[in-house]
């Protein structure tokens, strides 16, 4: 068993004397799993998914957001593992850190592996994510029923590793309206603020 801390490369792009997000290693798990889709006002703005799995937040960046249409398939690329904190951090991370922009918990909940996220194969759900595959319910503010991580390149030969989340289809799928938010007229799930809020009020208190 590998004794590497698995928030090693979470660390080792931040400087937490300057940053305000989590180091990690004070929060624990809750009855149920949890998961958080953050907008992340970055270089490039896009969403962040992540999965709690074995004491931490497996992540993606998801350039066009979780769909509630069944079928889309939506891109997303592997980021480095979040300490469980994560879940609940919204705020501006300082220009010049990694990341710097600003960030909004736009949704939040729970969510549990369903029966077939390793089809003819038993396991646990972290080695389903492993071998490339995992499908699953979630029960959010905003996201509900059945999902599908996929991954289509291992990230061998120089490529990058990329995945594809996808809707299922389900009495959770939606078929009317937009299929992901505007990201600058999305509200958090946590306190109800866009990016623009966020900002100001990061601004006032001196942050």
């Amino acid at each position: 068993m590998s004794d590497r801390d698995p928030l090693e490369r979470y660390r080792g792009k931040r400087h937490f004397d300057t940053t305000a997000e989590p180091s990690g290693g004070d929060a624990r798990a809750g009855d149920e799993p949890s998961y958080v889709v953050q907008i992340h006002d970055a270089s490039r703005t896009h969403f962040d998914f992540r999965l709690e799995v074995d004491g931490v937040l497996k992540s993606w960046a998801v350039p066009k957001g979780p769909s509630t249409r069944p079928g889309d398939k939506r891109l997303a690329v592997p980021t480095e593992d979040h300490p469980l904190e994560y879940r609940e951090y919204e705020g501006v991370i300082p220009s010049g850190e990694y990341g710097g922009g600003t960030v909004i918990v736009w949704d939040e909940g729970t969510y549990r592996p369903l029966a077939g996220h390793r089809p003819g194969r038993a396991g646990s759900f972290g080695e389903a994510l492993a071998h490339g595959h995992a499908s699953f319910w979630l029960d959010g503010a905003k996201l509900r029923g059945g999902y599908a991580l996929t991954r289509i390149r291992s990230g061998e030969d120089g490529d990058e590793e990329a995945w594809l989340l996808v809707k299922e289809k389900d009495s959770a799928a939606r078929s009317d309206g937009p299929a992901t938010p505007d990201p600058y007229r999305a509200r958090s799930a946590r306190s109800g603020r866009t990016f623009h809020q966020v900002a100001e009020d990061e601004s006032a208190s001196g942050g």
